[in-house]
């Protein structure tokens, strides 16, 4: 089963949990045992997975990002936006997770997040569940 979701971003640079959302696709799907591929179609934008309990996780998390990458710099890309499709590409456009007696494998504190680099935008998510044989 492959579901697609839509995310609305409302800032420049975002982390938003989508956790229930993909949970919600594992759910749908009925599958008890197998794997759950989360993948963001965009090269402005990623996906992780971190700890979702503290906010301010996310907050260092974005602040680190913005001082190693920062927005404006000496970048070749025309469209200026050369910053955001490094910080995808340094998040990453998938994350794997386990499915197991229906749901997913996650720590206690880890939640899936869709980092937006490049917002405000309207976004999709990809979540592919695959069902173990």
């Amino acid at each position: 089963m492959m579901k697609t979701v839509s995310v609305n971003t409302e800032s420049h640079t975002e982390f938003i949990d989508i956790t229930i959302k993909v949970k919600s696709v594992v759910s749908d799907s009925g599958v008890k045992e197998g794997m759950a591929v989360v993948y963001v179609p965009h090269t402005t934008a990623g996906v992780t997975i971190n700890e979702s309990a503290d906010p301010s996780v996310k907050a260092d998390t974005i602040n680190s990002l913005e001082k190693n990458v920062p927005w404006s710099d000496n970048y070749k890309h025309s469209e200026g936006n050369a910053a955001a499709h490094i910080k995808a590409s340094l998040m990453g456009s998938s994350v794997n997770i386990m499915i197991q007696d229906g749901d997913l494998v996650l720590g206690t504190w880890q939640g899936i997040f869709f980092c937006e680099f490049d917002g405000s935008r309207s976004r999709k998510v990809i979540v592919k569940v695959i069902e173990s044989s």
